[in-house]
């Protein structure tokens, strides 16, 4: 038996039909979708957000009817998994979503499990679909990953422009320790010096152990600096802003894309401690016809509610690989749906493509210009990525 008929027969065995209405139609087989990512700790909204997402996707697929792959209809079981954000416990939870749920697909949002299940889904023939901006999740040349978001690095040169003009040369560093922020510095500190500026502190703290950030963030402001370069999950960054200003900070944040304004805005009262700020948009002020019948969507399902960038994209990026497996003929094999991903795209309907995502590298890494947000007098002004560096 071959390796992928083998998998097809495992996952036939373990689905759990769904039952149609007694007409004698055939009953949608069930086809999981894995996620780990963290659903606990400091990072549990940042997880619970993508998963969001996923499951918005998964839902709206299978009350339509599900989707046709050579002749099956399938419905969507989407099987989330905590890591608590450690790359190792994502490692024991692909296994478990490949050995007992026969997922096909796995979804992870940080770039730690990315590399924990890029160990070994080549060989266990499974998509790891990556929210992460880390560039070398897809540099590293696993035939069987694919990048969401546009790379963090192409946020570099913009941010520091506009922070540098509209606040000062001075950065403190003061995000979190996480991977995903050492990547980030690591970047970041080159370009500021690079375009004249200067560090004057650098001093990341756990934004995941703690909600107190008094020690931290009077640390760095006593070399009084202009701009703070902050980040990690939304709700510990909104945490570092606010306790900057309470202590007396005037100037400006860089703020890490894992961090969304929309999001640090409702935890301290709107956009008025991030003054001077530049981050990633609010997808609630897109003006692209795919973000408003999206956020129009989002906004009937759930009273009101604005999405964030974690569910637009991975609701985006699961419509992505029912897209690509039709394009492929196959929920099975991993190496036909990545490779079909690139058309997937191209087909894809825009209600269900809120930042009009279009091409993908041949690394695997998802193509877009995106808007970019500064706050000017406690409002966002957006801009492209591509016009700000053509200024």
């Amino acid at each position: 038996m071959s390796k992928g008929t083998l998998k097809r027969f495992c996952r036939l065995a373990c689905a759990s039909a769904i039952a149609l209405a007694a007409t004698g139609a055939q009953a949608a087989e069930t086809l999981n979708i894995g996620f780990t990512g963290p659903l606990s700790g400091g990072a549990a909204l940042y997880g619970q957000n993508t998963l969001e997402g996923l499951q918005m996707a998964a839902e709206e697929i299978n009350s339509s009817g599900g989707f046709q792959v050579d002749g099956e209809t399938y419905e969507i079981n989407v099987v989330s998994l905590d890591d608590k954000y450690a790359p190792s416990q994502a490692a024991v939870n692909g296994k478990r979503l490949v050995q007992q749920y026969n997922a096909p697909v796995i979804f992870t949002p940080h770039s730690g499990g990315t590399f924990a299940l890029q160990a070994f889904n080549e060989r266990d023939g499974f998509v790891v679909m990556s929210y992460t901006s880390v560039p070398t999740v897809t540099e590293k040349g696993n035939e069987l990953t694919v990048r969401i978001p546009p790379t963090f690095t192409g946020y570099m040169k913009p941010f520091t422009k506009i922070a540098m003009a509209q606040n000062g040369k001075k950065v403190a560093i003061a995000n979190a320790t996480h991977d995903y922020a050492k990547y980030w510095t690591k970047a970041f500190v080159p370009t500021w010096e690079a375009m004249g500026g200067t560090v004057v502190a650098d001093n990341p703290m756990d934004y995941n152990k703690s909600a107190d950030f008094y020690t931290g963030v009077s640390k760095v402001l006593a070399e009084k600096p202009d701009v703070m370069f902050i980040g990690g999950a939304s709700e510990p960054t909104a945490l570092v802003a606010k306790q900057a200003r309470e202590l007396g900070f005037k100037g400006g944040f860089v703020i890490m894309d894992q961090a969304k304004m929309g999001e640090m805005a409702k935890i301290i009262g709107g956009y008025k401690m991030l003054e001077g700020s530049v981050g990633v948009v609010p997808l609630t002020l897109y003006e692209e016809p795919g973000a408003k019948a999206f956020v129009a969507k989002y906004h009937q399902q759930n009273d009101g509610k604005d999405p964030t960038t974690e569910v637009a994209y991975n609701y985006f990026a699961l419509y992505s690989v029912v897209q690509a497996m039709q394009e492929a003929g196959t929920v099975d094999d991993a190496t036909a749906i990545r490779a079909a991903m690139g058309q997937a795209l191209k087909n894809l309907a825009p209600e269900n493509n809120p930042y009009g995502v279009t091409e993908i590298d041949a690394n695997g890494g998802m193509q877009a210009d995106p808007n970019i947000a500064t706050v000017k007098d406690g409002k966002v002004v957006l801009q492209r990525i591509s016009e700000v560096l053509a200024d």
